[in-house]
């Protein structure tokens, strides 16, 4: 089942090149080349590789920079910064490393480290190598030896603020004790834990690039639409139900799209802990094996539904003769018809480059949205071989009785909340404004779709550059790190009040991610945060001439919104809906069970909420809400109750 489709329009625009040879997003970035430290979000396949080679080469010739290291998080991505040639393109200097110095390449660390430090001390001025390479060659030199280099740090997200993440150490000691220019670049900036990737101290000195989903894949020449999907399955993923004869793997996938499936964690509770055996399983899934090739070791296998032959690599094999034979293999990938599947775990996702991927298949619960968003990168690149993009999820549904019901839930819960913002982060942005007076002579209509801007009674706009920074560049960031928290799972279904979700754990979740703002600040992101997020999951509809927008569940007048009535939606509403629909009942009883099973700390704040509630309750029943209710929000009032008496009889003790 789908839960999110997203239609785009093929402009063409994004693939664009102007006379530099830089294509729109390329643009943008060089556009922010002077910048000491500059931050570039943009999506896979957007071209950020190539973005660094521009800006890399503008500040060794034009900026006084004299060297240039770009640092990957594993071997393989290093081939993204290979010689290329630009000249021919329109740009003033082709980008050429000396082989020498590409240290993404087999050997050991300590040979690595001491070419780094070779390099350093050379002429040479480019240097291509790993994170861990950084990391370890950083232990041998000081800060200032990289004064007048450009550190650039591809997938940034796997710098952290804590302090036992070494990368994170490493570039806070170049800001502070040497005069390097740094470039991070990231297709998501969200980690996937709660610690930042920087301190707001530090990223506050970062100018940043924003180039967003939608502007990436409206503007391809041939992908037309994506689709992001869950299939809930019992027992093992590889095993038939007893009921269709199919296991959960065969009855989604589809040998005739170019597929990557990744397998499951070796940690999780999907797998069987044999990852090998995995592999096996999912090629008796596809037909038999015929043979594998010696000299690239892709594996032929017949199909036993079509017959004919398919190719896979296994990029599980870790065994690293077989394995550099398949990546080398895959490198060499330029037609559709030279690979038809990978089997991966750990790799094939970051940086993996198969513009003919259809379909990327994930079994098991990812816990980072960073990684959901670099496996739907796989199959998001234009090619002619395609229109439709697919990212499916397999993901394990306990029976009711089972102990680890709390986990799966859990796991569900974050999976349909990934996919809720991936549907947000895919979509065109609106604009919202403060609505105007009757009386002023440029009020328009409230919705104007030729730029997507909305007018909301009650709307705060941010008056400070911080807060308007947050909204421009990081409002995706922070929604995924909002729907994610694991106070704001057990709010869902019912648990809370919205009103108490939105101006309650919401604003204390930003204060959190943002310690600097203001309440002010805080509440011009909240309000926007909310809005974008209510707005996004509804659709615009014409009647009467008048327009209509669906949000939870029911059409409201575009004329009539209000920042109140925004805040009154619960944003896991639609989560609970698609659940509903996805499980049997019998499971879907569980998950309630589960969820209404945690309590969430009361606060005062929250009490003082529901206490307007409280009275339209007593009014109406004449008694006050009981704690053995059926029905939660009913539950929560009464623990309201007990809450504030509780409050008052300790200030009447202290008075």
């Amino acid at each position: 089942m789908n839960l999110v489709e997203v239609q785009y329009a093929q402009t063409g625009q994004s693939k664009k090149i102007n006379e530099l040879g830089m294509r729109e997003m390329q643009q943008k970035a060089y556009e922010g080349r002077t910048a000491k430290y500059l931050l570039l979000k943009a999506p896979p396949a957007s071209g950020k590789s190539r973005a660094l080679m521009f800006i890399g080469l503008d500040k060794l010739i034009n900026q006084g920079i004299k060297k240039v290291i770009v640092a990957v998080p594993e071997r393989s991505i290093g081939a993204s910064f290979s010689p290329t040639d630009l000249v021919s393109h329109g740009f003033f200097a082709n980008w050429e490393p000396n082989l020498k110095y590409n240290l993404c390449t087999p050997g050991s660390d300590k040979s690595k480290v001491k070419a780094f430090i070779s390099f350093l001390e050379s002429d040479e001025r480019i240097l291509i190598c790993t994170h861990a390479t950084l990391r370890f060659a950083f232990e041998g030199i000081q800060p200032t030896d990289l004064n007048d280099t450009l550190l650039a740090i591809d997938e940034f997200h796997h710098v952290s603020a804590d302090g036992e993440n070494r990368l994170g150490e490493v570039i806070r000691n170049i800001m502070v004790k040497s005069t390097a220019h740094l470039v991070a670049m990231t297709g998501s900036y969200f980690r996937g834990d709660s610690v930042p990737v920087l301190m707001p101290e530090d990223e506050a000195k970062f100018t940043k690039i924003t180039y967003n989903y939608y502007q990436q894949l409206n503007g391809y020449e041939f992908l037309k639409s994506l689709g992001i999907g869950y299939h809930f399955y019992m027992g093992r993923y590889y095993k038939p139900n007893p009921e269709t004869g199919l296991s959960a793997l065969e009855e989604i996938l589809d040998e005739d799209k170019k597929t990557i499936i990744h397998i499951p964690s070796v940690n999780s509770a999907e797998s069987s802990k044999q990852k090998y055996e995995e592999v096996n399983h999912i090629i008796d899934c596809l037909g038999e094996m015929e043979y594998q090739d010696d000299e690239t070791k892709i594996m032929y296998i017949k199909s036993k539904r079509s017959g004919r032959i398919l190719k896979v690599a296994d990029l599980v094999n870790d065994d690293p003769r077989s394995r550099d034979k398949v990546v080398a293999y895959l490198r060499g990938v330029s037609s559709p018809e030279d690979i038809d599947m990978i089997i991966a775990l750990g790799m094939a996702k970051e940086g993996f480059d198969w513009p003919f991927c259809e379909h990327a298949l994930t079994i098991g619960y990812r816990g980072s949205l960073t990684e959901i968003i670099q496996i739907i990168g796989r199959a998001t690149r234009d090619s002619s071989n395609k229109t439709h993009a697919q990212f499916t999820n397999l993901i394990a549904s306990p029976e009711a009785e089972d102990d680890d019901v709390k986990v799966a839930v859990n796991n569900m819960l974050k999976a349909i909340t990934a996919s809720l913002l991936m549907e947000q982060v895919l979509a065109p942005n609106f604009k919202f404004k403060p609505k105007k007076n009757d009386d002023d002579d440029e009020n328009d209509d409230e919705f104007d779709d030729n730029n997507g801007t909305l007018h909301i009674e009650g709307f705060k706009l941010p008056t400070s550059q911080r807060a308007k920074d947050i909204i421009e560049s990081d409002i995706n960031d922070l929604k995924a790190r909002i729907l994610q928290d694991d106070t704001m799972l057990k709010a869902m279904p019912g648990n809370l009040e919205p009103e108490t979700i939105n101006t309650v754990l919401i604003p204390k979740i930003i204060r959190e991610v943002y310690p600097d703002l203001n309440d002010e600040e805080v509440e011009a992101v909240r309000q926007y945060v909310v809005v974008d997020s209510v707005i996004k999951a509804g659709t615009v509809e014409e009647q009467g001439g008048k327009k209509f927008i669906r949000m939870a569940g029911s059409f409201v007048n575009i004329d009539d919104i209000h920042i109140d009535l925004i805040d009154s939606i619960n944003p896991f509403q639609r989560a609970f809906e698609i659940l509903s629909k996805s499980v049997t009942t019998r499971m879907l009883k569980a998950i309630q069970d589960t969820i209404t099973a945690i309590k969430i700390e009361m606060t005062e704040q929250e009490a003082i909420l529901l206490w307007p509630k409280i009275k339209e309750f007593r009014a109406k029943t004449g008694e006050e809400p009981s704690l053995q209710s059926f029905d939660q929000k009913e539950v929560r009032m009464a623990e309201a109750i007990i809450f504030l008496r509780e409050a008052k009889r300790q200030r009447q003790q202290n008075a």
